[in-house]
């Protein structure tokens, strides 16, 4: 009986503080102590890392979700030619595991309505105002996002936050705006087709030139070749042939006008 009260009065207590003198952190979480009789949360401790932990029982812990986090919000921002537009903003971040006590001791829990929030806000008016509506639908897209994502690393790395990644969608630029950008697209690409059809008309133009060219010089060579005496020949080769072939045929002999015999019939 002496043991077990013994026993009793040492476990007993422990028993009882158990709860207080032990901690869990779950998955994707830490935790940062607070020392109740000390300066509260000191920036220089080490954030507890996931699992079990013993402190003093006169000890807190603030549990903190340290995993990635996305936030979007619908805005409302102005060009440069002050046209009201209206995007979707995605940004996705996380706390900076080894600022987390500064974290807390200067922005709190609530730190994605303190700080996220008004940094898309901020970041996205500033950027958007350097651009011309129509040029979200260019390649100047991927440039507006890169500049929005270089200011939001910036803005969030000053309030002990980590951005992985920033996202830009659903753009909405007013509807006659858009309506004017079409309609500037469809005269680019009928002026495109244009200047192809005059490009491939003047390339049909020199080749017809071309090829009368070589027409007119093959002209010009072969008149040059032949006189009369050729014909006279070919002439007479051709009647010999004629006279020398098996097709019945009628001879007019008489003097033609270049001396050669007529030749008629081929049946």
């Amino acid at each position: 009986m002496r043991r077990l009260l013994i026993v009793t009065l040492v476990l007993g207590p422990i028993l009882l503080l158990w709860g207080s003198l032990t901690v869990n952190i779950p998955s994707g979480h830490a935790g940062l102590l607070f020392h109740t009789f000390g300066a509260g949360i000191d920036p220089a401790d080490e954030p507890l890392n996931s699992g079990f932990h013993f402190k003093a029982p006169w000890n807190k812990v603030y549990d903190y979700e340290i995993r990635q986090k996305d936030r979007m919000e619908r805005l409302e921002v102005l060009s440069s030619n002050l046209l009201k537009i209206e995007m979707d903003l995605t940004v996705f971040y996380q706390p900076d595991f080894q600022s987390l006590g500064l974290l807390e001791i200067e922005r709190g829990k609530n730190y994605e309505e303190k700080v996220v929030v008004p940094a898309m806000r901020s970041v996205a008016r500033e950027v958007i105002a350097k651009y011309l509506p129509e040029e979200f639908n260019t390649t100047r897209r991927d440039e507006i996002q890169s500049e929005i994502d270089e200011r939001m690393r910036e803005k969030l790395s000053e309030n002990y936050l980590q951005l992985n990644d920033v996202l830009i969608r659903n753009i909405s630029l007013p509807k006659k705006l858009e309506e004017a950008i079409e309609r500037k697209l469809q005269q680019e690409q009928e002026s495109l087709e244009y200047e192809f059809r005059l490009e491939k008309a003047s390339k049909e133009a020199q080749r017809m030139r071309i090829e009368a060219e070589g027409i007119r010089d093959y002209q010009e060579i072969v008149s040059r070749g032949i006189s009369q005496e050729l014909l006279k020949w070919k002439g007479i080769e051709a009647t010999s042939a004629l006279a020398n072939s098996p097709n019945t045929k009628v001879v007019v002999i008489g003097s033609a006008k270049d001396g050669l015999p007529l030749i008629l019939g081929d049946n």
